[in-house]
């Protein structure tokens, strides 16, 4: 008997048998009290899953807040310094050297603010972010800082976005203003003088803005020089 049972435990311990014994002995685990199979366990979600969920389910792209907030601002500051200056003309004009007590509030109350909403509606959603994507691009088609890569991009500047910001400025303040019409006259008249008086002023800004300023800021660099810019800018657009 023994003979025997050492022969049994020889044939119950060969591979293929001891595999088949296995899956019976883990369906009949996976059974409820039923008798009906059960699947596998669930494995609880892992934390990256989770944020591989919550990642597809953002905006491909993230909007530059601080960059937009920080164009409109200043072009903003552009248009009232536009304004004020010529509201200070023509007072001068009508009349003897105006009282600054009576100046200030009558340029608070004469000031055109929907014009001013125009213009900082144009730097919050036009060119703040719009000119930030594009200065990533250029630093990342051009990472290396080299002299050719300076005048390549300032170059591109010119050609490209120069023209860009002029043709949608003028555009988006005649769509404000109603008269998109009078467009294509004010394009002939006035933006090509634009650009050429922009090329006198932002190629030597945007000299510096790549060779010296790093990239989170020169939206804010550019917008800042574009104070004087948008005051220019501003009296075009208004004459």
């Amino acid at each position: 008997m023994k003979a025997i049972g050492s022969g049994g435990e020889w044939w119950w311990n060969l591979p293929s048998l001891r595999r088949k014994n296995e899956s019976r002995r883990r369906g009949r685990r996976n059974q409820d009290a039923r008798g009906r199979r059960r699947g596998p366990p669930r494995e609880p979600l892992s934390s990256s899953s989770s944020d591989s969920v919550g990642q597809s389910r953002g905006w491909p792209l993230e909007f530059p807040f601080q960059q937009a907030v920080t164009a409109a601002c200043l072009t903003l500051t552009g248009d009232t310094m536009a304004q004020v200056h010529r509201r200070i003309v023509d007072r001068r004009k009508r009349g003897p050297e105006p009282d600054i007590q009576a100046l200030v509030p009558d340029l608070l109350l004469n000031h055109d603010w929907l014009r001013g909403l125009r213009i900082a509606s144009y730097g919050f959603l036009l060119y703040g972010p719009g000119s930030y994507a594009w200065y990533q691009f250029l630093d990342k088609s051009m990472p290396k800082q080299t002299l050719a890569t300076l005048s390549a991009k300032v170059l591109l500047n010119q050609i490209v976005l120069g023209p860009c910001v002029i043709s949608v400025i003028f555009a988006w303040n005649n769509l404000w203003l109603g008269k998109l019409s009078e467009l294509p006259s004010k394009y002939q008249n006035d933006a090509l003088p634009t650009l050429l008086d922009g090329f006198k002023f932002w190629i030597p800004v945007s000299i510096v803005n790549f060779g010296l300023i790093p990239l989170p800021a020169r939206v804010a660099f550019m917008s800042s020089c574009s104070i004087f810019w948008n005051f220019y800018l501003s009296t075009t657009m208004n004459k």
